[in-house]
């Protein structure tokens, strides 16, 4: 009797803690979560490293006065009053600006027409291949290339045009083309990867889908319109978000081929902000401008997502 009691205790003891070991074990990690964060340590890591430190460091930096050769002096908002009435530094958040209107929308369209034509007639890998290769290349590589080949005495684009019987156009070293040019430099080179982008949210759109719709009789325009743009807004999203930041952080085109000039045409504000850091030693102006650039940037991806509606799916 003693015996049966024992067992019957133990047992119910055993049932009782069975499902809170079962839960203990399932708040454990599983073998898929450790995978998950090994692959991405590396890239945590170096974002901690080399973008979140220096983010933080830039912001301590912003509230001094520092030239690299002597310690830092802390002048507190000393840097933000100063270029708040500093006009090269608004001439430059509007030359960046203009780059971002003249480059944005015609990248986005080109690569978005690039992707439609490659997923209606070809979806060959050598073709992605093609398409992406600009953007594979060098920055400063593709400047190079381009700042001989618009040469406004050996250039081979102006050879080209002189024999069409027009004339040679300044391009990179003419005030009111200059910024144009880089813009038309980094769409060529960026256009690849935003078709590919495209292309990535084109091949998840079911099919089924423009089936429907051309048997109810909608015309190609009105399934592009009604089907294809609003299934693509998260890949909107992204290319919008990134294409922009990316624009107002530009310099190494205009490093390469202008140099700011000609008659600050191409002054940017990151080429102002390495220019007051490296060339002026103006390390805590810089770093003020440079959170101030951060601002802006957070805040149209902030409004950019919201307006967009980026967290929420149309094939949910």
């Amino acid at each position: 009797m003693i015996a049966e009691v024992n067992a019957n205790n133990i047992s119910a003891m055993t049932d009782h803690e069975a499902p809170a070991q079962a839960a203990w074990r399932t708040a454990l990690p599983g073998r898929e979560a450790w995978t998950a964060w090994a692959m991405i340590a590396p890239a945590l890591l170096g974002f901690v490293l080399f973008y979140a430190l220096p983010a933080l460091r830039a912001v301590e930096i912003s509230f001094t006065d520092w030239n690299l050769l002597r310690p830092p002096r802390d002048v507190g908002w000393a840097n933000y009053q100063r270029l708040w009435h500093d006009e090269r530094f608004w001439q430059g958040m509007k030359l960046s600006l203009g780059y971002a209107l003249m480059n944005i929308p015609l990248q986005t369209m080109l690569g978005l027409g690039l992707a439609v034509a490659m997923d209606r007639l070809t979806r060959s890998l050598f073709v992605k291949s093609v398409v992406l290769l600009p953007y594979l290349l060098s920055n400063v590589l593709v400047a190079l290339v381009w700042l001989w080949m618009l040469d406004p005495a050996l250039g081979a684009v102006n050879a080209l045009i002189e024999q069409l019987g027009g004339e040679r156009q300044p391009f990179f070293s003419g005030a009111d083309q200059a910024l144009a040019t880089v813009a038309a430099v980094n769409v060529w080179r960026h256009m690849g990867l935003v078709a590919m982008l495209f292309l990535a949210g084109l091949q998840n759109i079911p099919r089924t889908l423009y089936e429907a719709a051309a048997m109810e009789g909608a015309s190609e325009w009105q399934m592009f319109r009604r089907i294809t743009l609003p299934l693509l807004r998260p890949v909107m999203v992204f290319v919008l978000v990134t294409s922009v930041t990316g624009s107002l952080q530009i310099f190494d085109t205009v490093a390469v081929t202008t140099k700011g000039g000609p008659q600050d045409a191409t002054r940017v504000i990151v080429h102002y902000i390495v220019q007051n850091a490296f060339g002026f030693l103006k390390m805590g102006y810089a770093s003020a401008m440079s959170m101030v650039l951060c601002a802006v940037m957070l805040l149209y991806t902030v409004l950019q997502m919201r307006l967009m509606r980026a967290d929420q799916n149309d094939l949910a």
